[in-house]
């Protein structure tokens, strides 16, 4: 007990001896910071009592602050004396030798700024968060060297050197345990690629670890969409050649048992929901092998089906029952009960420009009507379609102990004027030059006004285009065209007629069902035209035309792949009278029909069109305008390359009063990567032109010594057909298409041609 109270006396009076009360307090070595400020950042003032433990976390203070290279802190005989060395302030930070990233990508990893104080530590972290970005790059060799430039007044400069060195390339994807895929067909499920020369303009051949991340991610998503459920990766492993440019990936898979749908059922507890309805919503059916995406498809289909009847936010819960023995997985698509919901109102938000009126007939969902997830969805689609708004967004909110939502629409506008110009070449009217200007949203009512015009070597043309998408407030589209067309092709392939055209026109369309349209046109075309077939120079033609054209349009579209599934079809009647120079009904019809597979890359087209010209008051009806075939219509002739001809003038077409054409065509990926949006294709061509007006049969020709002979001309309606090979090539500047076609069935007076080119671009 007598040690005990001795310690504690000898603690008291070292406390005593070691704490002192600061009577004054120096501070030395500051230049651009007063005292004051130094004593501020201490966090001491005179009458404290200071012992180590203070004196320590004083220290620290002035430390963390960030402005002082160095300080010392001392106390004797009730002086503090604070002696300090200011940390240089930033004047500039720069970064030099970085090609593979942008300045302003590393800016953004930079914490180190101008004005501030200048600190080892800082700059260190910036190093390793653009080393980082490199890595991702996959620059794994790169080194950041940071250099201070002292300044005078006590400025610095800091400059970040870069060497970037080479990207470090994936040399090989390589696969363990896999039995049941190939390596090659897991190598195309992944992002990461093998590098290639060819491969030039590609960006997954270089080493990326959160890349690989995701590349296991994928490779699970893949297992699971062909019924491996017990699939996992092992490791999936990255090393370094031994000179550190190439990195080596393997991924060691354990792949399990592949397992199918077994019973499939759905709870549905609305009584006024057909189940039988949400049955058809299925996407898979029992016996089929397990797919992951056909599930989550389902769920999105069934969730969008409850939502037609108002049932909006509902959740689908999945209940799975895995039998091992079967091999089969049971699903339970449990639906949660919730109470129908309505939109009480609807608030449009952020548009400036554009009348709220555009908005809503664009929207269509108004006040009152139940809330369905799918109907805005499309509503949103739509306005976006319109490319007015860079942004859409649909914000609801829930009314509280009611069964109401309020609806916020708020978009985000953009310009919607466009400037447009073009460069091109096509056989048909050889080297053009396009320019234009459209508005998109003219005014902010949602109309289209368009001036257009072109120079090419074989047509000239000037377009002016109005349409109000909204006539009387109603869905229907109304407008009128002015357009001006010098066509030069009497020096043009088998067609032989010059022609200029000036012609006004107005039109009315309207939707009949979410795949149907139609259109109602009146025109007027004033036309001066040069037949070199017929003598007397240029003619005057003057058509009045009233026709209507309906459209069915169903496409589902693998943007990517630039790859379509499903029909487009057009059938149009039009007559060409009220007292036209010519009088004649044209009858037009038209079906493409899409199927794309394996994985979207690959397209079979089919198309078939037809045309028919019956000629009403006489039996005639003028050559420019009959139907010709030939160049892009039949490929490996030329352009009005077959049909009836002019026994004296082989080189020109008769036209004639209907057609038959068509193709069929695949397209196909080649080795070239699929970013590149490169595509091969073969063909076959068919067509028949009919024969020309009865008057075109015989052709005279006269001779001012020798007299008149008659002598037959060259007539046929008799098929011919052609097949080829070919390439497109969806480039940033625009389509260019390369094809070479061969007649398979032909007549000695047609006009062949092998290569076809076309071509255009757009800035």
């Amino acid at each position: 007990m007598k040690k005990f109270l001795i310690f504690c006396f000898l603690s008291l009076i070292s406390t005593v001896v070691t704490a002192a009360t600061i009577s004054r307090i120096d501070v030395s070595g500051n230049r651009r910071m007063d005292t004051e400020s130094v004593r501020l950042l201490a966090d001491v003032k005179v009458g404290d009592n200071l012992d180590a433990e203070g004196l320590n976390n004083l220290a620290k203070r002035l430390r963390m602050s960030g402005l002082f290279s160095s300080e010392r802190v001392t106390m004797s005989g009730g002086i503090l004396n604070i002696e300090v060395s200011e940390a240089p302030v930033v004047n500039m930070v720069t970064i030099e030798g970085n090609k593979a990233v942008s300045t302003d990508d590393l800016r953004k990893e930079i914490r180190m700024r101008e004005r501030s104080a200048y600190d080892e530590s800082v700059i260190g972290a910036d190093v390793q968060r653009m080393l980082t970005v490199y890595q991702r790059q996959g620059y794994f060799g790169t080194k950041i060297e940071p250099k201070r430039i002292e300044l005078d007044g006590g400025r610095v400069n800091v400059v970040y050197e870069i060497n970037e060195g080479h990207p470090t390339r994936i040399q090989s994807i390589k696969f363990s345990g896999n039995k049941k895929f190939r390596s090659r067909e897991l190598r195309g499920a992944i992002l990461s690629q093998e590098y290639s020369w060819w491969r030039f303009m590609a960006s997954f051949d270089t080493y990326d670890e959160d890349r690989i991340q995701y590349d296991q991610q994928l490779l699970r998503q893949f297992y699971l969409r062909n019924g491996y459920v017990d699939f996992r990766i092992r490791s999936a492993v990255g090393v370094f050649s031994p000179d550190r440019k190439w990195y080596s990936v393997t991924f060691d898979v354990e792949e399990g048992q592949r397992y199918r749908f077994g019973d499939l059922n759905i709870e549905n507890p609305f009584p006024d929901i057909d189940t039988e309805k949400l049955y058809s919503k299925l996407q898979m059916k029992r016996g089929e092998i397990y797919n992951i995406d056909k599930v989550e498809e389902t769920i999105s289909e069934i969730r969008s089906a409850v939502a037609e009847y108002g049932y909006a936010f509902i959740n689908v819960d999945i209940v799975p029952e895995k039998s091992d023995d079967l091999r089969t997985i049971n699903l339970v698509f449990k639906i949660q009960k919730t109470n129908r919901i309505y939109i009480n109102k609807i608030t449009i938000l952020g548009n400036v420009r554009t009348f709220d009126s555009v908005i809503e007939q664009l929207f269509q969902t108004r006040s009152g009507d139940p809330f369905s997830l799918q109907d805005i969805e499309l509503g949103r689609q739509r306005l976006m379609r319109t490319r007015y708004f860079k942004s859409v967004e649909m914000v609801p909110t829930r009314i509280a102990d009611t069964n109401l939502m309020n609806l916020d629409v708020r978009v985000e506008e953009q310009p919607t004027g466009e400037l447009s110009g073009g460069l091109g070449w096509s056989n048909i009217n050889g080297f053009m030059i396009d320019a234009g200007i459209t508005e998109n949203n003219f005014m902010g009512r949602g109309q289209i006004v368009q001036l257009r015009g072109s120079i090419a070597q074989y047509q000239r043309q000037v377009l002016f285009g109005f349409t109000e998408p909204y006539l009387f407030g109603r869905a229907l589209s109304g407008g009128f065209d002015i357009n001006y067309t010098m066509y030069n092709y009497s020096k043009l392939g088998s067609y032989g007629y010059d022609r200029d055209s000036f012609m006004v026109g107005g039109r009315l369309g309207w939707k009949l069902t979410d795949n149907w349209s139609q259109t109602l046109r009146l025109t007027a075309s004033f036309d001066q035209n040069y037949d070199l077939h017929t003598p007397g120079g240029w003619q005057s033609a003057n058509l009045y035309t009233l026709g209507t054209s309906f459209r069915y349009h169903n496409l589902d579209t693998d943007f990517a792949q630039q790859t379509h599934d499903g029909i487009v079809a057009n059938l149009g009647v039009a007559y060409t009278g009220f007292g036209s120079t010519e009088t004649f009904m044209r009858y037009d019809a038209g079906i493409t029909g899409m199927l794309k597979f394996l994985d979207n890359r690959w397209q079979l087209r089919s198309e078939l069109n037809a045309g028919f010209l019956q000629p009403l008051e006489e039996e005639y009806i003028s050559r420019m305008y009959r139907y010709f075939l030939g160049g892009e219509s039949m490929r490996g002739f030329n352009i009005a390359g077959i049909g009836s001809r002019n026994w004296a003038y082989r080189n020109y077409a008769l036209g004639g009063l209907w057609r038959l054409h068509g193709t069929t065509q695949m397209n196909f990926p080649i080795f070239i990567p699929d970013e590149y949006q490169v595509k091969g294709f073969v063909f076959s061509d068919y067509g028949i032109v009919g024969r020309p007006p009865r008057k075109e049969f015989d052709y005279t020709l006269c001779h001012p010594y020798f007299g008149c002979t008659t002598q037959s001309n060259y007539i046929d309606q008799d098929l011919r057909v052609s097949y080829g090979v070919g390439v497109y090539w969806n480039t940033p500047m625009g389509p260019m298409n390369f094809s070479w076609g061969w007649p398979l069935k032909s007549k000695p007076y047609d006009r062949e041609q092998l290569f076809l080119l076309s071509f255009a671009t757009q800035f």
